[in-house]
């Protein structure tokens, strides 16, 4: 292959690359017809650039129990992402990071805790912890975000 050649191939190749990266990540949540707060989790995903496929269901403990969501790690709304859960109010960060833990069969942010994304109220925020589920079935802590 001539010079020129393997400069437009490489080039075309690296375009594609980068258009892939530029791909929203998609995830599916399941709620409740009348949360709020799941509304509002939804529109802190949207504005991380996730595209979010939203499913109103009448019986969150059957969607919970289907994707293997732990009663100790429950919340009001739960997300799925490349085959893992992500139950309640998850930074979208932590959702990105859990694409690339193999060793996890979700993440959680357990409760309601009062200025997790979709939770915000004022300037209080609750220390909470974003507990991750393994593939052997313990829970690890994946991060902490301090309280005020």
């Amino acid at each position: 292959m001539k010079t020129p050649l393997r400069v437009a191939a490489l080039s075309a190749l690296l375009l594609s690359g980068m258009a892939h990266a530029a791909e929203p990540l998609t995830i599916d949540v399941h709620r409740d017809a009348n949360c709020g707060c799941c509304k509002t989790w939804i529109s802190h995903l949207q504005a991380n650039g996730f595209k979010v496929n939203d499913h109103v269901e009448a019986d969150m403990s059957s969607v919970k129990q289907r994707l293997g969501v732990q009663p100790r790690l429950a919340s009001c709304h739960t997300g799925v992402i490349n085959g893992k859960f992500v139950e309640g109010h998850v930074p979208a960060d932590q959702v990105v990071a859990l694409t690339r833990r193999d060793d996890l069969k979700g993440i959680a942010v357990p409760g309601m805790p009062i200025g997790s994304p979709g939770m915000e109220m004022g300037d209080r925020k609750d220390a909470y912890q974003v507990i991750g589920l393994t593939q052997e079935g313990r829970d690890v802590v994946v991060a902490e975000y301090p309280g005020n």
